[in-house]
């Protein structure tokens, strides 16, 4: 029985030393009378004396702690043993070496079977170590607060984890809601990118510079287009050997609107200078007709597909097609051989009613049905979805209807679509004047 009880403390003995010199902090223990009776491999670590050389010794002056200030850190550690809970303190150690660091401790009682004190153990740190610790703190717990940027944490299986509030207000739902959800449920467009880069980020670590990602939120009124300059930062854990990814932070800011006003000027330069080239262009024309369609040939690139050109005949009743782009595949705008024939328009036609009301019509399937069937039924090439006719006006007269088509993969004609279709069209309407069609 001895010879049992024997091995069973020697072998609390060993997983107590095991528990202590593991552990992340430095950590020594004083008895009742101020002698040493632990102290663990990172408390060696930061002052330099090894446990064969620390415990044993009665007090800490002149070796843990230099004489003059012993009898002060010794009577705030010992405090602890009259007070409830842990007592928190700074003060300055002894290295090996002769140099002194700055601590941060937590003090507290250990109490004996009785019940009663019997000593204080002290965990420390080295003061600007803490301090990491604590700005770390900090600004995780700002981020998941009010930050001036959205904030989402993907774990491993690439659903959120944590959402701050700017991200939350930024999706239009509360921050619980997201939490376990793949960002595909709110997002119509642009979740499988975003995606793709937490996936790349956790096999690959940090990217080199922010990306901006665009993607379209599912929202009451519909969707919404934005944009996100977006950085990634892997994280993994500082507690393991070879770090393990634990997910992805995803920082965000919202530059929607700046970036929509660039393309808005980027698009009005490129615009303008079609405009200046058609114009160069069509000057060295000899025939006007010509100089109508150079006109269109400059004005449908990066703007629409296709162009048909109609002109009102003597009579003011009906168009006549005088001018398209090719309708089996992609071309210049050309005469149409043998016009002279009225286009079938139905009434209620986009071009008709242009004429009507002297201004620009626009139209899309995606009130009125297939795009097909749509297209069909009012003589415009197969797969057209978006139609913008303006008004051909010149002399105080209306001359015809120039309409401008887009295809199903580009998005319907917009207000300054509209605006540089017309200047287009007084070019245009000035030409036909001239050559008298």
């Amino acid at each position: 029985m001895s010879a049992f009880g024997s091995g069973t403390a020697r072998a609390d003995g060993d997983l107590l030393g095991a528990l202590l010199d593991g552990m992340d902090a430095a950590l020594f223990a004083l008895d009742a009378d101020r002698t040493v009776t632990h102290w663990n491999h990172e408390a060696e670590r930061i002052l330099g004396w090894p446990a064969a050389e620390a415990v044993g010794r009665r007090g800490l002056a002149g070796w843990a702690a230099r004489a003059a200030d012993a009898p002060a850190v010794e009577a705030r550690l010992m405090a602890a043993m009259d007070g409830p809970g842990r007592d928190l303190h700074e003060f300055a150690l002894l290295r090996k070496g002769g140099g002194r660091v700055l601590v941060r401790t937590q003090v507290s009682a250990v109490r004996g079977a009785d019940g009663r004190p019997a000593g204080v153990y002290c965990a420390f740190g080295e003061v600007h170590a803490q301090l990491d610790f604590e700005r770390s703190v900090a600004l995780s717990e700002a981020l998941f607060a009010e930050a001036p940027c959205g904030l989402v944490v993907f774990d491993a299986d690439l659903r959120a984890a944590v959402v701050n509030t700017p991200a939350a207000r930024a999706f239009g739902v509360s921050r619980t809601a997201l939490l376990g959800r793949p960002l595909g449920d709110v997002l119509a467009q642009g979740a499988e990118q975003l995606e793709a880069a937490v996936e790349h980020v956790l096999a690959e670590g940090d990217p080199a510079a922010p990306a901006e990602l665009w993607a379209s939120l599912r929202t009451a009124r519909g969707e919404r287009r934005r944009c996100w300059r977006s950085g990634f930062v892997r994280l993994t854990s500082p507690l393991s050997r070879e770090p393990a990814p634990l997910g992805v932070a995803w920082l965000f800011e919202d530059v929607t609107e700046a970036r929509l006003a660039g393309q808005d000027g980027d698009r009005l330069r490129f615009r303008a200078s079609q405009l200046h080239r058609a114009g160069a262009a069509a000057a060295e024309c000899e025939d006007p007709m010509e100089a109508a369609t150079v006109y269109l040939d400059f004005a449908l690139a990066g703007f629409a597909d296709d162009a048909l050109l109609d002109v009102v005949r003597e009579d003011g009743a009906r168009l006549v097609r005088v001018a398209a782009t090719p309708a089996e595949a992609p071309g210049p705008v050309a005469p149409v051989a043998g016009g002279g024939l009225p286009v079938p328009y139905g009434p209620g036609h986009p071009a008709l009613r242009a004429l009507e009301r002297a201004g620009a019509v626009r139209a899309s399937t995606w009130a009125s049905g297939p795009a097909h069937t749509w297209a069909a039924e009012r003589l415009w090439p197969d797969g057209t979805a978006h139609a913008l006719c303006a008004v051909l006006r010149s002399r105080g007269r209306t001359l015809g209807v120039v309409t401008f088509l887009r295809s199903s993969t580009r998005p319907p004609f917009e207000r300054p679509d509209v605006a540089y279709a017309e200047s287009v069209a007084v070019r245009v309407a000035a030409s036909l004047d001239l050559s008298g069609a």
